[in-house]
């Protein structure tokens, strides 16, 4: 066997271990443009702000390592420039000595990866506009960061995030332009209000609902010259440098040049075993076209997990070991600052963009018991199927525990488990790690109650957008001095506690809307409502939802 492994890091660097795992006596061939077979991209924004500071850190298996662990032939500096299906080989470059040659091939894994995209704008490719995609962009950026006052970085999802946190631990001014009109366009936008509101805690500018229209020198004297970001709105920003994090697009000429299928997006196009329509050539990571595991959509979700999976798998399929790839799911988490966001599954704007019915919850409990020192509030969303109750996708927000949560509903989620199953999960407790009633199980009893028709449910979403009728009748059942705080316009203060003895004072007739702080209270005043033969819902994560959705 002779295979071929085209671009390394994640898929194609497991793809050649798990190869050699499997066939000792394989020549594997590896090739990889750049100058690092194997290292930890997701910790390039951390080595430009100095929390890692050792480059060769990031080296997670150097290539010296990998020839004499896995015997493998690891060519780097070298760019396949052509894949030639009917004489079986790719022909390469040497970047070093830019000689070109041929190497022949039984089976291939292209593993060639996303790049950065810069946006057709003037100046978008000026030497201090900067994107991060491999140790030589983080080695530039380490520099350009070392002595800049203010930086620029357009785009506010991950990478511009991560890359947002480390510069203003530099000390550098930070300004965020975001063409959508939230952070973190993934997540639906009320769950990443409150991670918002902390970047701008800490200092940075946000410019949401703007993009940059061109990039310029401040001065005639370009060198050494800041920089002026035009913006659409009008404003212009002064930068030392600029980081453009706007996205990704898949490498795939090598695939479009050998007459693979790709997809309308750019995709290569796999199978279960991440066979492209050329049997001999395999395809796996950020560059692949792959299925949902939701619905089973085709999607294409640039994450390290899965690219490393596929690699696996490929490997597997290739030296005749059973097994299909199952979908990918997009189970993600950030950090920002000491907050964190989770999703996994779809969001809400991407099952209303499927067209798939649904329901969703909203609780706000602390990560672990409450009477135990440290606990902090969480927020989490979970979206699931109206008739089954099949878990459809959730988001989590937090400081603490967030992580523990979402890796728990990502399962549940591959598993095609329900809110019923989430009612009786059994998870481990202990005061300082979490509670007797997990936010899992909380959230399971909470959509499975609403499911069953125990409390009837509506959201703020629709109360902002005035859907709802405005003869409603509005009933905080908080305290007095939480509704003096700050309330719902138009809302009838009773506190829970004094409900029962003051009856006579909610409507008889007509819908009732109850609500709380996080919705638990309500819960318990929709309960009563409810045997007092009132027509009542419960607003769905309470006042601290309704101020996320207003803020968005």
């Amino acid at each position: 066997m002779k295979l071929v492994i085209i671009g390394a890091v994640a898929g194609g660097a497991s793809a050649a271990a798990r190869a050699r795992r499997l066939d000792e006596e394989a020549e594997i061939i590896l090739f990889e443009r750049g100058e690092a077979p194997s290292f930890a991209n997701c910790g390039l924004p951390y080595y430009v702000g100095g929390v890692i500071e050792d480059r060769n850190d990031l080296l997670v298996s150097p290539k010296q390592r990998l020839i004499d662990r896995y015997r493998l032939d690891v060519r780097t500096r070298a760019e396949v420039l052509r894949i030639d299906r009917d004489q079986k080989c790719v022909h390469v470059r040497d970047l070093t000595t830019n000689e070109e040659y041929q190497q022949a091939y039984d089976k291939i894994v292209l593993s060639p990866g996303a790049a950065p995209l810069r946006p057709p704008i003037p100046g978008a490719d000026l030497p201090t506009v900067y994107t991060l995609r491999d140790l030589s962009d983080a080695d530039r950026l380490r520099e350009a960061a070392s002595d800049a006052k203010q930086a620029v970085v357009i785009g506010a999802g991950f990478v511009g995030l991560e890359m947002t946190e480390n510069l203003v631990h530099l000390g550098i001014k930070t300004t965020v332009v975001e063409m959508a009109d939230q952070i973190l366009p993934p997540w639906d936008a009320e769950m990443v209000a409150p991670i918002a509101n902390h970047l701008r805690e800490k200092g940075v500018h946000l410019k949401l609902s703007d993009a940059a229209n061109a990039i310029e020198y401040k001065s005639a004297e370009k060198s050494g010259s800041q920089l002026a970001v035009k913006l659409k709105s009008g404003e212009t920003l002064t930068a030392d440098f600029v980081v453009m994090s706007v996205g990704v697009r898949p490498e795939n000429q090598l695939a479009v040049d050998a007459g693979l299928e790709v997809g309308p997006r750019g995709g290569i196009r796999v199978n279960e075993s991440m066979q492209t329509s050329d049997p001999d050539i395999y395809a796996a990571g950020d560059a692949v076209e792959v299925r949902h595991v939701v619905d089973g959509s085709p999607c294409q979700i640039p994450l390290g997990g899965p690219a490393n999976r596929q690699g696996r798998l490929a490997a597997d399929h290739i030296f005749g070991r059973p097994g299909l790839y199952r979908g990918t799911q997009g189970t993600a988490v950030v950090g920002v600052f000491d907050m964190t966001a989770t999703m996994t599954g779809f969001s809400e704007k991407a099952l209303l963009a499927a067209e798939l019915a649904y329901e969703k919850i909203y609780i706000h409990p602390a990560h672990h018991a409450g009477y135990y020192p440290g606990a902090q509030q969480l927020s989490l969303k979970l979206l699931f199927s109206l008739d089954t109750g099949k878990i459809l996708g959730a988001e989590a927000v937090g400081r603490s525990g967030v992580d523990k949560r979402i890796d728990v509903l990502a399962v549940a989620i591959q598993a095609g488990m329900t809110v019923y199953d989430l009612e009786e999960m059994e998870l481990a407790y202990a005061p300082q790690y979490g509670s007797a009633k997990d936010p899992i199980n909380m959230a399971g009893f909470v959509a499975a109650g609403v499911l069953r028709g125990d409390q009837p449910i509506v959201h703020s979403s629709d109360l902002l957008a005035g859907s709802i009728d405005p003869s409603t009748y509005l009933l905080d059942v908080r305290s007095p001095g939480e509704f003096a705080a700050g309330h719902i316009k138009g809302a009838t203060n009773i506190p829970l506690e004094e409900l029962r003895s003051r009856l006579e004072e909610v409507p008889a007739d007509g819908a009732i809307i109850v609500y709380c702080q996080v919705g638990q209270r309500g819960y318990s005043a929709t309960r009563i409502l409810l045997q007092k033969d009132r027509e009542v819902s419960n607003l769905s994560g309470g006042y601290l939802t309704y101020l996320a959705q207003q803020n968005t």
